[in-house]
């Protein structure tokens, strides 16, 4: 074999090896000159004319298995391969000793692949070509050639080598080159980028959640004189318990204002989970106190249906929005404005409705300054058809009109396909009649002009439908 990671040479003295009968014990692999390759990409056939192939499973160990630094590694290798001839199935046999070894050195190369990707740090040059970007890297095992591709395409418009203990990687911008080992006075010492890592790495760290050893097996100390910021890990450490009683003792901020200004009245939960309304004024006030699921945590209060008792038709939709969760109020933000706009065009009157959610809480999550909508599961959908299942009771509605798939699956107990199954009443076991169309905030989602005219009539189809229903 040429070097240590010549594999076709390793392929061609293994097959010598294999056909003329030598056991493992008497095969002996040394790094020197090879030629020839010995493996197809493997197949089913084991025998064929006295050639030998070997399967892909075992090809793709070998290849990883070869960049270990281990001595032994070329012998586990034709270990492999001299039972795989009279145990085709061998490398699915994990509780095999050398099976299960060949794994174990395989995590160890991949690891050794990530570390790679996550602590190589170039530090900026110059030569006759202008800017290239230099680092010195030493792998815990073999994995310069495997690994410098993930660099080529990370950085591809930089000019870069990485310079290893096993040898260099180079890329143009076009093409990557390798070469022989460097040491590590040949790269550069530092470069003015060294500052910001370490500030970088400084505003991220969090000396309440430091777990010394989790962050040791995450950033091995081995890796630790080529990391700029890890000069910065002792002090922070050492001050880590101090920083965390200063944050602990620190006065709790005070509560968003906009927030607190709508958010709706506390009431006693131990009173109201399971007390069954005898109004729609007691549902309202039960579920402000509802913790049948954990949407409450979230959002500013509870969001009830707003109509008449004796309303002949109700209308559900998902969940209330971020206006909705604000103003305590059903169908006020964008959907709810398309969907009057609708109603007027139908000849629905609001007013004779009773509008209520699938979901009286609203589900969100931060994004800047924003709260943006995440759709409810299913669990959350069973905990607060609870809710529905009473406001459906007291209102007695003569039909439902389900806005969507989340209120189709809270109405009719069962996912739903809106598009193919919109515009007909459906009859329930219990006499309850429901007409299940698209929500509103569908149509304002449809990314052109065409869609939406074409979507907005086939709604308003569905309205008047439901009007027709009653």
């Amino acid at each position: 074999m040429t070097d240590p990671l010549d594999f076709d040479g390793w392929r061609t003295a293994a097959r010598a090896f294999r056909l003329a009968g030598v056991e493992p014990a008497q095969a002996r692999f040394v790094v020197g000159s090879g030629q020839a390759a010995l493996f197809e990409n493997g197949g089913p056939s084991f025998e064929k004319d006295g050639a030998f192939t070997a399967p892909r499973a075992f090809l793709e160990t070998a290849k990883d298995l070869i960049q270990h630094r281990s001595e032994d590694r070329f012998d586990l290798m034709y270990r492999l391969l001299w039972r795989l001839r009279d145990q085709p199935d061998l490398m699915a046999v994990l509780s095999d000793p050398d099976v299960a070894e060949a794994a174990d050195r395989m995590k160890a190369v991949r690891r050794a692949a990530h570390k790679m990707k996550a602590f190589v740090r170039f530090r900026q040059t110059e030569d006759a070509q202008g800017e290239h970007w230099v680092a010195w890297f030493e792998p815990a095992h073999r994995v310069l050639r495997t690994t410098a591709p993930f660099f080529a395409r990370r950085f591809s418009t930089m000019r870069w080598t990485i310079l290893t203990p096993d040898g260099t990687a180079t890329w143009d911008g076009d093409l990557m080159r390798f070469g022989p080992a460097a040491d590590r006075s040949q790269a550069p010492a530092e470069d003015e980028m060294e500052a910001f890592w370490r500030t970088y790495y400084a505003s991220t760290f969090n000396p309440a959640r430091l777990k010394v050893k989790a962050m040791r097996s995450e950033m091995p100390k081995r890796y630790w004189k080529n990391l700029p910021e890890a000069a910065l890990i002792p002090e922070l450490t050492a001050a880590a318990a101090v920083r965390t009683d200063a944050m602990v003792s620190q006065p709790a901020p005070q509560p968003n204002a906009r927030f607190q200004r709508a958010r709706a009245p506390l009431v006693d939960r131990a009173a109201t989970d399971d007390l069954v309304p005898e109004t729609l004024a007691d549902l309202a006030r039960g579920v402000q106190g509802c913790r049948r699921c954990p949407l409450w945590r979230d959002a500013t209060q509870g969001v009830c249906g707003a109509g008449g008792q004796a309303a002949e038709l109700m209308v559900v939709g998902e969940q209330p929005g971020d206006r909705e969760d604000l103003a305590g109020q059903p169908f006020v933000g964008p959907a709810g404005q398309l969907l009057d706009q609708a109603m007027v065009e139908a000849g629905l009157d609001r007013d004779a409705l009773y509008l209520t959610n699938a979901v009286k809480h609203f589900k969100h999550e931060p994004r800047g300054k924003r709260r943006l909508h995440k759709t409810p599961n299913a669990g959350e959908v069973q905990a607060c058809r609870w809710w529905l299942d009473h406001e459906r009771r007291l209102v007695k509605p003569r039909l439902i009109l389900a806005l969507g798939a989340t209120a189709g699956l809270a109405v009719l107990g069962r996912k739903v396909a809106v598009q193919t199954e919109r515009g007909a009443v459906m009859t329930q076991a219990d006499g309850t009649r429901v007409l299940l169309t698209v929500h509103p905030s569908y149509l304002l989602r449809l990314p052109d002009a065409e869609a939406r005219t074409r979507e907005r009539a086939l709604f308003v189809r569905d309205l008047r439908a439901a009007i027709h229903a009653v």
